[in-house]
C-alpha cells in the first residue's frame, strides 16, 4: 500500500487510527505522520516476546501463515524519527509534511516471523502454520498489510534495515 491509496479500515482500531491521522492533518497540515506495522521491541508486550516465552513453555505452537506484512523494530523507528528531527534542524533542511510508511524491509507472514524467532533462539518448539480461520479473534485482522516505503526513503534519505538484522538485535537484548 502507498500513502495515497484509499483507506478502508476493517476494525475499530484501524478506524481510530485513520480518524487520528485526519484530525492531525486538519489541525496541523505541516505535520508528519508515520504509519508503521507489527511493532516489537525488548519492552512491553509484543509478538517477539510472546513467541520467545511460549517457545520456552510449550512443545508446539500454531501461528497464522496467511497474514502478510512487515515487522518494525521500535528502536529502528525511533532512530529514524530522531534523524528526521535532527535533519530538519539544519539550515538547509526542508520540512516535508505528510503521511509516510515505515517498517523494516520484508514481506513475511506471522508464521515466517515465528519460525525465524525459533531459529534465532535455538528453540525445539514445533511451529505449525495455520490459516486465519483456525485462529479466530474478536478483532478482524488484515490479510495483507505490506506498506510501500519508497516515499519515506526518498524523502528523508534514511536506509531501512532488513527485518532479520533488527530481529537479531532485539533478541540479543532479550537474552
Amino acid at each position: 500500500y502507498k500513502e495515497d491509496d484509499s483507506t478502508g479500515p476493517i476494525n475499530t482500531y484501524g478506524v481510530s487510527k485513520l480518524q487520528g491521522e485526519q484530525l492531525c492533518m486538519k489541525e496541523d497540515p505541516a505535520a508528519i505522520i508515520i504509519r508503521t506495522s507489527w511493532v516489537y521491541s525488548s519492552f512491553g508486550n509484543n509478538f517477539v516476546k510472546t513467541m520467545m516465552r511460549l517457545m520456552n513453555e510449550r512443545e508446539s505452537l500454531n501461528v497464522v501463515s496467511d497474514q502478510v506484512g512487515s515487522p518494525t523494530y521500535a528502536k529502528d523507528l525511533a532512530e529514524a524519527i530522531l534523524l528526521i528531527i535532527a535533519n530538519c534542524q539544519l539550515p538547509t533542511a526542508n520540512w516535508h509534511p505528510g503521511i509516510y510508511h515505515f517498517s523494516n524491509e520484508a514481506e513475511i507472514s506471522w508464521f515466517d516471523f515465528a519460525t525465524t524467532i525459533k531459529e534465532m533462539i535455538g528453540s525445539n518448539c514445533v511451529v505449525n502454520p495455520i490459516p486465519t480461520t483456525a485462529y479466530p479473534t474478536p478483532a478482524k485482522r488484515p490479510m495483507y498489510s505490506l506498506m510501500d516505503k519508497t516515499k519515506f526513503v526518498t524523502t528523508f534519505n534514511i536506509a531501512l534495515k532488513q527485518w532479520q538484522e533488527s530481529l537479531e538485535a532485539c533478541i540479543k537484548l532479550l537474552k
